[in-house]
């Protein structure tokens, strides 16, 4: 896997309900480079949370992951025992989850909570579980560790959760962090502080990190490479800086036309138009084609096209990809 710390191929993850299969994640394929950071952006409901939990075999029922590789340093934890799972999260790939208040428990002190994931993996005694705890929510900026071990979910604010659920998730140093919306619900100063936490543990421990939004401004400030899904799929792929500066698929420029800018004459934003599609529906043609300004004919009669490279280390699954060499502009990311 040479520079490749985590390497997910061909993931697919359906919830199985009587309405239908909703295919959350249809054929992903993703690579996580060592001490780097991959966002994956997408609108709601794309599937992106659904590929952060298959990487650890979490997803809740009815879903199922239905096929695919992920690969850690070698090993398919798609096919690992419940046991040796165990032995992975948490200790070598942790996961940030997005609501911080809700994924604490309301009825445990808070140092009773990174404790927990300490004892789980380490044959250490209380007093060294309890310094540990201190030492890493200390590192996380939150003020009188000590007097902050005993308290509860409820006394702390929504920064301060993210704080401590950013604690729990590095405090065993593991290799992997999948950060699912680290900074939804937070004001500027706060998310700020979040991010530059986040920064701190990759220099000083190497993380490699999977940052999961929807904010392009995180986005644009953390990652090293982008992928864009849509639909259960990844539509385009490469680093950061081709994909701001040059996107190929109509969808990613349709996602940067939305932002506002500082040379803009003013007015309402665009809008990509239309909504997302019904996952437990999608055609066999490109989820995206009934919002697509560039659709051909083949977009009409040919099935989905695949991810195809665009140019040196840039993908993009589309008939009929934007070629301008030009900031996204205008209504509705046309071209």
């Amino acid at each position: 896997m040479g520079d490749l710390i985590l390497l997910v191929e061909d993931l697919r993850t359906h919830y199985f309900a009587k309405a239908g299969t909703v295919k959350a994640v249809d054929g992903v394929s993703l690579s996580l480079g060592r001490g780097k950071t991959l966002g994956l952006v997408g609108e709601s409901g794309c599937g992106k949370t659904t590929v952060g939990l298959s990487i650890l075999n979490l997803v809740p029922h009815p879903g199922r992951i239905i096929g695919g590789r992920v690969i850690f340093e070698g090993r398919d934890l798609a096919t690992m025992s419940g046991d040796d799972l165990r032995q992975v999260r948490g200790r070598q790939i942790s996961m940030i989850f997005q609501d911080p208040v809700s994924g604490l428990n309301p009825v445990l002190p808070i140092g009773l909570q990174v404790q927990e994931i300490i004892t789980n993996h380490l044959a250490v005694s209380k007093a060294e579980a309890r310094k540990m705890t201190l030492d890493v929510l200390h590192q996380m900026g939150l003020p009188h560790p000590d007097r902050l071990v005993e308290e509860y979910p409820f006394h702390l604010s929504g920064g301060m959760c993210q704080r401590v659920m950013i604690a729990i998730a590095t405090v065993l140093s593991p290799r992997v962090v999948i950060a699912d919306e680290p900074t939804s619900n937070l004001d500027v100063t706060i998310q700020a502080g979040i991010l530059n936490e986040l920064r701190r543990l990759q220099e000083d421990s190497g993380v490699s990190i999977i940052l999961i939004t929807h904010d392009l401004g995180v986005m644009a400030q953390m990652a090293d490479d982008v992928a864009v899904m849509y639909a259960g799929r990844i539509v385009e792929t490469g680093s950061a800086r081709a994909l701001f500066s040059r996107p190929r698929h109509p969808y990613t420029w349709g996602l940067l036309s939305t932002l506002p800018r500082l040379d803009s004459a003013g007015g309402p934003l665009p809008a990509i138009r239309g909504a997302p599609p019904d996952l437990s529906r999608l055609p066999e043609q490109c989820a995206f084609l009934p919002r697509c300004p560039k659709a051909i004919t083949a977009c009409r009669e040919e099935p989905a096209p695949p991810l195809e490279e665009v140019e040196e280390g840039q993908w993009a699954a589309c008939f009929n990809p934007i070629y301008r060499e030009e900031e996204p502009e205008g209504g509705n990311g046309s071209a």
